[in-house]
């Protein structure tokens, strides 16, 4: 079976177009940028509550702490959130709850999804049902081969490319293996110059 896609610049600004196209263009445009920003899968960005990204001070963490439940393998995990990823999260929550402070937020059901269906607003997505969202919209952005796995793939070969060691790739991504890092890890022309020159 083929890999997903690594998304560059100019698909990944395709694939925000077809977003802003969309009826819940906030969530979905939340959704695919956190993909991005964190190298969540799409298990764990659908299981992700509102309880998992506030602090008790009605802050956005940097860093979210995943349940054996909420991710593969059975293994917890810590997903840090860069400035980028708060930043997101801050601005999705203040537009889907209508406020400008987040304090609201603390005093109403924070365990609901952080990101919810219109068929079910209250479990929201199951890891099927955001992979085939996902698989609809890469096709309507025109993008072969791409899927949900592709903003992990994307994050994991971005960072990669920046010169992060698969070490800490393999952390980040919450890999068990070294070698599955590896395997995520596209590899291209521009690296590869910029690789011998290092000589």
């Amino acid at each position: 079976m083929p890999q997903a896609r690594v998304l560059n610049e100019s698909e990944i600004r395709k694939v925000l177009k077809a977003i802003s196209f969309r009826r819940h263009a906030t969530r979905d445009r939340t959704i695919f940028l956190l993909g991005l920003y964190s190298g969540m899968r799409a298990k764990e960005l659908c299981s992700v509550r509102v309880c998992d990204v506030l602090t008790k001070d009605a802050d956005v963490r940097d860093e979210i702490h995943l349940s054996s439940d909420q991710t593969k393998g059975k293994r917890g995990r810590t997903v840090i959130l860069g400035k980028k990823a708060r930043d997101l999260i801050k601005a999705y929550l203040c537009e889907r709850y209508k406020t400008t402070d987040l304090q609201p937020l603390l005093l109403t059901d924070t365990s609901r999804p952080l990101f919810t269906t219109q068929k079910n607003p209250r479990r929201g997505f199951t890891p099927n049902t955001l992979a085939g969202h996902f698989c609809v919209l890469m096709r309507e952005a025109n993008i072969e081969g791409g899927s949900s796995h592709s903003m992990r793939r994307s994050f994991i070969t971005s960072l990669a490319d920046k010169g992060v060691s698969v070490r800490v790739l393999q952390e980040l991504a919450g890999h068990a293996n070294l070698q599955t890092t590896a395997r995520y890890i596209a590899v291209n022309d521009a690296v590869m110059r910029r690789a011998v020159d290092l000589v």
